[in-house]
């Protein structure tokens, strides 16, 4: 299906890996430009290497739990047609384990990271009156537990923000939305899920234990999401804005 996303630039956080990366192998298979941003100029490079489509992938190393960060980032590349906010790593635990350093550090980077981001970036899409900004967000902001509480916490918070926002933008032809995936297969659900059983069982080498009975049997794959994210972005999807999809398998009905 071909999305009419050809041409469109797009800027990925969180894009070295994961759904970061996945979201740019679909984004360019439908002929879009890349701008991958992670703070490991390293890994970015591997990354922008192994997607193998030259001149079409850029990549901006970039520490984005820092407010000047985030505005090198916007005074570097302006003119983004879709901003997939992606990056973003809370860490599991109750909290009584979590100290409120953690929480600051863990929030700079997500919850205002994705705040700072959006009206970087929505300033000038209103300007030009059109543009998508994409918030991969999380279910645990649907579904919040004590062991994640930073991070669900968190993402109740961004889907509050995303339903506000994207109420108004589209005043001005900018539609605001978020995905949020369950469990996928990434590096991060092994050091959640390692957490989780250290604090449930004293033992995180029983974190595979974590992962059963997971909807159709399985964790999602990086791409699943990376297709909603790019078909939600679409002209196929263009009366989408203020909602947060759960991409969940139904989880969050299977008690």
């Amino acid at each position: 299906m071909d999305l009419k996303l050809s041409g469109r630039r797009v800027l990925i956080t969180g894009g070295s890996k994961g759904i970061g990366e996945a979201c740019a192998r679909v984004f360019l298979a439908e002929g879009c430009s890349i701008v991958l941003i992670a703070r490991d100029a390293a890994r970015l490079s591997a990354t922008a290497a192994a997607l193998g489509e030259g001149n079409r992938v850029m990549t901006h190393a970039a520490d984005l739990s820092a407010d000047s960060e985030r505005e090198r980032l916007a005074a570097a590349f302006p003119d983004i047609d879709i901003l997939v906010n992606n990056a973003g790593a809370i860490p599991a635990g109750g909290l009584l384990d979590l100290s409120m350093e953690t929480w600051d550090q863990a929030w700079a980077l997500k919850v205002m990271g994705y705040i700072h981001l959006t009206k970087l970036y929505l300033a000038g899409m209103k300007e030009r009156g059109s543009g998508v900004i994409v918030n991969i967000i999380g279910g645990a902001g649907r579904s919040p537990r004590y062991d994640y509480v930073c991070g669900g916490t968190g993402n109740a918070a961004l889907m509050a923000f995303t339903g506000a926002v994207g109420g108004r933008s589209v005043e001005w032809g900018v539609r605001v939305f978020g995905v949020n995936p369950a469990q996928t297969r990434t590096d991060r659900i092994i050091s959640l899920s390692k957490t989780r059983a250290k604090i449930k069982f004293g033992d995180e080498a029983r974190w595979e234990e974590m992962l059963t009975g997971l909807p159709l049997n399985r964790l999602i794959e990086p791409d699943e999401i990376a297709n909603a994210a790019a078909f939600l972005a679409s002209p196929a999807c263009g009366y989408v804005s203020g909602t947060v999809l759960d991409v969940d398998g139904g989880g969050a009905f299977r008690g």
